[in-house]
């Protein structure tokens, strides 16, 4: 197994790993809408913290060597289902491969966000 770090996605807020490269998959932690620069929450909307989310994922698939065409699956989180459609129109700019995916609401995500999104791709 190989650990995947970035400084270029959001450092780990808990006791685990940007990502993992097993048996030719990368599998990623779940990223939220947090800047990597500053550490800070970013965006008041959904779409605006999706579109980080994206970002921020694109980082460690990057890291990784492998980028969003190889993703194989999505899990996908949701503060509120009422967000699902303009959530999906930032997720289709990115997965235009449409992996397989999982979309759920939750109670609550980390530091209260809108959304939380991880991915399993091939390297």
């Amino acid at each position: 197994m190989k650990k995947i770090t970035t400084d270029k996605a959001p450092a780990a807020i808990g006791p685990y790993s940007q990502g993992i490269i097993a048996n030719g998959f990368l599998f990623a932690s779940g990223q939220i809408p947090i800047d990597p620069a500053t550490g800070e929450i970013k965006g008041a909307d959904i779409t605006q913290q999706a579109e980080l989310v994206m970002k921020n994922i694109g980082e460690i698939l990057k890291e990784a060597g492998t980028t969003y065409e190889n993703v194989v699956k999505t899990t996908c989180f949701l503060a509120d289902m009422a967000d699902f459609g303009a959530f999906n129109a930032v997720y289709e700019k990115y997965f235009t491969g449409k992996p397989a995916r999982s979309c759920v609401a939750v109670r609550e995500l980390p530091k209260n966000v809108l959304c939380e999104v991880e991915v399993i791709s091939l390297v």
